[in-house]
């Protein structure tokens, strides 16, 4: 196992490296406010044999969690996903397709989800389109007071050992309440990566952090104190880095480093606001506020975009979003990418399917700088019976972000804060920058839309059935009597247009 712990920091609030203290197993240095970032890495042969299994039919795996609590970034680290569990899978052959194994591993790890298989439970992504994206997609907000509680204690049990107190610790406070999670594998390194990382912000206040890491015997471990910088010598696609750097065991004091690296992902002025303009009814619409139309770059093309995940209650009609004078009303330019199959009639308790995924790209007014909206119609599925009559759901934020060219021949190799397979980055070019707007709650403090949605109330469901039965009955009896009546006519006139016998004898004679 390889473990890098980085603690990020904003210009100015570093530490002196004379008050960092390096032994031959930790190393200590006064609080410090940052983003702490921990990254395990594992070969296969270290896993248990459960995972072991499920990673031999897979060819890539990419778990994202994302929190609805809204938190602030900090670069390097500057990429953004809906709030949520993100899923992106692709497996060595289509037997593993059809397996339940990979669903049976989210269930342990994350509780209980709706997931079958990837065949059943997933969306496909275009391979000959999206040739850099996972092969499938899968979706699920964890709704719990504390959605990261179950993962707590697998990892606990299934990545640290009986007796090793200090890694159980590790796991309860990096676990405890962060940003996001990542987990990845793929077959060509052949290693599990799993990355947590924290806030830099808890209700408001700035937090800081106690500086203090633990080697491991046999294991490596590399210590980052690192925060963003600009040398002389920086490209503007780059991102410039400077700090201390550490590796526990090999060095006794911290070394100095100063470096710069491409990134696809970067922070964008102003924030964004989401809300659900009322009345909601059956086809609601999310309106969204972004504080500038300032692109952020002015030598290249930049264009704005939402990039939704969509559980399987709610929709969008791809044939509604593909008018152009409907669009433009709504500040809309295209739709870029919805996911398939995404049925306009199913009930949500018929649907194996999470949901769907849509790339929108909006269209800012003229006026740069300005606040401006856009409206994004949504329609809902029948759900299933509750008391009451209704069910309550949220609607997770999008991530947006504005999309701009790098330069000719710019290329983006992986850094060492890298974050690929989004879900969104698979949909542009390999020249691609993302430039990230900041959500803010709109109410509540969460990163989601409540909307209360009506439904069969199962208290009145036994009326609604035995009226419904009723009804049936009725239009059944009125059926039969209006054929009686047409019946008794059609007889009554044919007895009266036939003739009697002996009259008719008479009258030939």
């Amino acid at each position: 196992m390889r473990q890098r712990t980085t603690f990020i920091h904003k210009p100015g609030d570093g530490v002196d490296p004379a008050a960092l203290k390096v032994t031959a197993s930790d190393i200590t240095g006064p609080p410090l406010t940052c983003i702490r970032e921990d990254r395990l890495t594992f070969a296969v042969d270290e896993l248990p044999k459960e995972l072991k299994d499920v990673l031999k039919q897979t060819h890539e795996l990419h778990i994202r969690w994302s929190s609805a609590e809204p938190y602030e970034t900090v670069a390097p680290l500057l990429s953004r996903l809906p709030p949520g569990l993100h899923v992106f899978y692709t497996p060595l052959d289509a037997q593993a397709a059809e397996s339940e194994d990979i669903c049976n591993l989210l269930h342990t790890a994350f509780g209980k989800l709706d997931c079958i298989t990837p065949r059943v439970s997933f969306t496909a992504i275009e391979q000959g389109r999206f040739s850099h994206s996972s092969a499938y997609q899968y979706y699920q907000q964890l709704e719990n007071p504390a959605p990261l509680s179950t993962f707590s204690e697998y990892a606990k049990e299934k990545l640290c050992k009986v007796n090793d107190a200090a890694c159980l610790d590790e796991m309860d406070d990096h676990l405890a309440a962060p940003a996001y999670i990542d987990i990845s594998f793929d077959a060509i390194s052949h290693a599990l990566k799993v990355t947590a990382v924290s806030r830099y912000y808890e209700h408001d206040d700035r937090i800081t952090r106690d500086m203090r890491v633990t080697s491991r015997p046999g294991h490596r471990t590399e210590v980052g104190i690192l925060s963003e910088d600009k040398p002389p010598t920086l490209e503007p696609e780059e991102i410039g880095i400077s700090g201390l750097l550490t590796v526990l065991e090999q060095d006794s004091k911290p070394s100095p480093v100063l470096f710069s690296f491409p990134s696809r992902h970067r922070h964008a002025e102003g924030e964004f606001t989401s809300k659900l303009l009322q009345p909601t009814g059956l086809h609601p619409t999310l309106q969204l506020s972004i504080a500038s139309t300032k692109p952020p770059l002015e030598d290249a093309y930049c264009s704005p975009h939402a990039y939704y995940t969509l559980p399987r209650w709610i929709f969008p009609d791809r044939y509604q979003l593909s008018d152009d004078l409907f669009l433009a009303s709504k500040n809309l330019t295209a739709l870029r990418y919805v996911s398939q199959p995404v049925d306009l009639e199913a009930p949500e308790y018929a649907m194996k399917i999470w949901g769907s995924a849509m790339l929108l790209e909006l269209s800012p007014p003229a006026i740069d700088g300005q606040p401006w909206t856009v409206e994004v119609p949504l329609h809902l599925r029948y759900l299933t019976p509750a008391e009451e009559g209704y069910q309550h759901k949220q609607i997770p934020y999008p991530a947006v972000f504005w999309a701009c060219n790098a330069e000719e021949g710019t290329k983006f190799p992986v850094n060492p804060f890298d974050r690929v397979n989004l879900g969104y980055d698979g949909l542009f070019g390999p020249r691609t920058v993302f430039w990230h707007v900041d959500p803010k709650p709109e109410t509540g403090g969460s990163l989601s839309n409540d909307i209360t949605i009506p439904v069969l109330d199962t208290a009145k469901a036994g009326w609604v059935n035995a009226g419904t039965a009723a009804v049936v009955m009725l239009g059944f009896a009125w059926v039969l009597w209006k054929l009686f009546g047409v019946y008794t006519q059609v007889a009554s006139s044919t007895t009266a247009s036939t003739p009697v016998k002996g009259t008719e004898d008479k009258k030939t004679k």
